[in-house]
């Protein structure tokens, strides 16, 4: 146990914080799966969806400090590019 007061307090917000970003992050890669699943599942409309919705939960984990900015970036940047790859893929097999 920590001796000072200060440190203590700064274990307890720091637990705190570990628990809270977890959760976002866990629902960041909920979110980021069911895109997946989506996909894999060749349902277009669904995956567009969901998509945003992933999107959404990477933006609001960067806001919140859960994850960095960058790798947020890079995650949507992943995501966009397997959305674009399937849609390509469905326009090469209608034509």
């Amino acid at each position: 146990m920590p001796e000072r007061n200060t440190a203590a307090k700064r274990a307890r917000q720091a637990e705190e914080r570990r628990l809270r970003n977890a959760a976002v992050r866990s629902a960041m890669r909920t979110a980021m799966r069911r895109f997946r699943e989506a996909l894999q599942a060749g349902n277009l409309e669904e995956a567009s969806v969901r998509l945003q919705k992933a999107i959404s939960m990477v933006d609001r984990a960067a806001s919140k400090g859960a994850i960095h900015r960058n790798q947020a970036d890079r995650r949507k940047a992943r995501l966009q590019k397997r959305y674009n790859q399937a849609l390509g893929q469905q326009t090469e097999k209608a034509g």
